[in-house]
């Protein structure tokens, strides 16, 4: 199957987003450290200029940055149109900024499904359709990076909103895998598990108070299993030059996934299991939806 031509990111251009912080700002300067031109933009605008500075002041290339809200079609239109206009086709493009937040069906509220839904699903569909179709017109091949989660693949306890548009981004990018293979520009599916993020500091639990004992401990020990931003950019960038499919930043999500394929009735006990001992350590997210029903 025609595949990505991107092999190295010396001199090619590189469309980010959330690149002011955790992944997509690990993603940007690894990738200026490989010679690549950064279009880089994210919603905090101050973080954003701090990534542009610590890029520009190793040597690297940011022709252009500018904070912008993925989910405001009409401004991520204008900014293609103008990218597209003064510099051309980009060559990669990375879909990384996101936003978290879990929680029981009895705690989420109808806020939270909308917003995951509208920053992780249709944030990336509004790059994706206006960039995209300016790279398969210029003819030269290129490379589109969708970062999902261990969440779009497996059902992990209080995800249901989350893995809504995580598993969307999934499916989208499964079509687009074959879609735009004749075109030469490959597709890359990022599913990353525990990544030691400021997202892990703010990510919304509803129902959960995330000052108590139980949260906190809860919280350490994600953060001591999870690996760094700089090692999802690694992972994320090999499999642009590779042009791999299935990225996975740690090995247990590899796995999961392989027993959820190949072993259904085991992926469910270990999924049970999980789910059990998910709501036995935060007691909190049932005690609230209970809260709720009366």
């Amino acid at each position: 199957m025609p595949g990505s031509h991107v092999r190295s990111l010396d001199g090619k251009k590189v469309f980010v987003t959330g690149a002011a912080s955790g992944i997509g700002r690990a993603t940007a300067l690894a990738a200026a450290r490989q010679h690549a031109h950064l279009f880089l933009t994210d919603v905090q605008t101050g973080l954003l200029a701090e990534t542009v500075a610590e890029i520009e002041a190793a040597g690297g290339s940011v022709p252009f940055s500018r904070a912008l809200d993925i989910t405001d079609f009409d401004a991520v239109r204008a900014l293609a149109d103008e990218l597209t206009g003064e510099y051309g086709a980009m060559d990669v493009v990375m879909n990384i900024a996101g936003i978290s937040a879990w929680g029981s069906v009895q705690t989420l509220t109808h806020q939270h499904w909308r917003s995951l839904v509208e920053v992780n699903l249709m944030g990336p569909i509004h790059v994706i359709e206006t960039l995209v179709p300016p790279m398969i017109e210029a003819g030269r091949g290129g490379h589109l990076v969708n970062v999902s989660s261990a969440a779009g693949i497996i059902g992990m306890p209080w995800h249901a909103a989350y893995s809504a548009s995580k598993f969307g981004l999934r499916g989208v990018s499964e079509v687009l895998r074959f879609d735009l293979a004749p075109h030469r520009i490959g597709v890359s599916l990022v599913c990353p598990g525990a990544v030691a993020t400021p997202l892990t500091e703010t990510v919304e639990i509803a129902g959960v108070d995330k000052t108590s004992k139980r949260f906190r401990r809860l919280q350490a020990g994600f953060r001591r299993g999870a690996v760094s931003p700089e090692h999802a950019a690694d992972a994320i960038l090999t499999g642009v030059r590779r042009n791999r499919y299935w990225v996975y930043t740690s090995t247990d999500i590899r796995l999961v996934h392989l027993v959820q394929r190949y072993l259904p009735p085991v992926y469910w006990l270990l999924m049970t299991g999980f789910n059990r001992g998910a709501n036995r350590a935060l007691p909190d997210v049932a005690a609230a939806g209970r809260q709720v029903k009366q």
